[in-house]
């Protein structure tokens, strides 16, 4: 997520990040984190969003700084390293913070460009479907989609999930199969942190192999520019993660965590 981050901070910093270090030029914990003027809604902890690659020790050291982070306001750490979790809760409950846990697999590509081409919709299988399939295009989502993206992503539906999706939307890449009518059916989109993202079909056109089309399209096209492809997967998420390794994804050893931390 660090590494993700920082490819965007270098590439016109459209989330507005900044990265810190408890130490330069030798270094064993990064955060990075939104700068003081993006991060304005105490409450928002859809953008008040930090990514974390610690050595555990300099890590709690580096919270426990002066400024690194700002405690008065809901915010959320992203971390891949096994503790990030136990130190993050050590220091809410020191400081008198609401946690929430949320634990997903990180599933990383190691060659995207193996991937195969999926151009040809009517390669879709199965076979009864190809009469439909050979409707769908492969384009890029934009801002007239957000309400479609905020009613069906589980952790939307507010003001403020709106404005986060409609800022990845204008902000990053984003890919989806638009049917006959010009609607998005499936879809993906990047984060902030260079993560595949918000993954989803709408339920009737499930079963047809388009989020493979979908995932392969982001994966091909971001590796061309120098990204790491991967994606955030819920445990309980079983189709998706069957769908992954068969595209050659391979599961990361250790959970990542997104710790969202609310002031008591």
């Amino acid at each position: 997520q660090v590494h993700g981050a920082v490819m965007n901070i270098n590439r016109g910093n459209p989330a507005g990040h900044e990265v810190l270090v408890d130490s330069w030029p030798q270094f064993k914990a990064v955060i990075t984190r939104p700068c003081r003027e993006v991060a304005s809604d105490n409450s928002d902890f859809y953008t008040n969003m930090y990514a974390a690659f610690p050595d555990l020790g300099a890590y709690q050291a580096l919270l426990g700084s002066a400024g690194a982070i700002n405690w008065s306001q809901t915010f959320c750490i992203y971390g891949l390293q096994d503790g990030v979790y136990k130190t993050s809760r050590d220091i809410a409950k020191d400081k008198g913070l609401q946690l929430e846990a949320y634990k997903y697999f990180t599933y990383l590509h190691p060659e995207p460009s193996t991937m195969p081409e999926i151009r040809d919709m009517t390669a879709l299988r199965p076979p009864a479907l190809v009469g439909r399939d050979s409707t769908m295009r492969l384009s890029f989502l934009d801002i007239s989609h957000t309400n479609l993206l905020n009613e069906t992503w589980p952790y939307g539906g507010t003001k403020q999930s709106w404005q986060y999706l409609a800022n990845l939307v204008l902000y990053f890449p984003s890919f989806c199969l638009l049917n006959a009518s010009s609607h998005p059916v499936s879809w993906s989109l990047l984060d902030p942190f260079g993560a595949m993202v918000h993954g989803y079909t709408l339920p009737q056109y499930r079963g047809r192999g388009y989020m493979q089309v979908v995932i392969t399209e982001t994966a091909k096209q971001m590796h061309a520019q120098g990204y790491p492809i991967y994606d955030l997967v819920e445990p309980e998420n079983q189709p998706i993660q069957k769908l992954q390794e068969s595209q050659g994804f391979q599961r990361q050893p250790s959970l990542s965590h997104c710790l969202i931390h609310t002031p008591g």
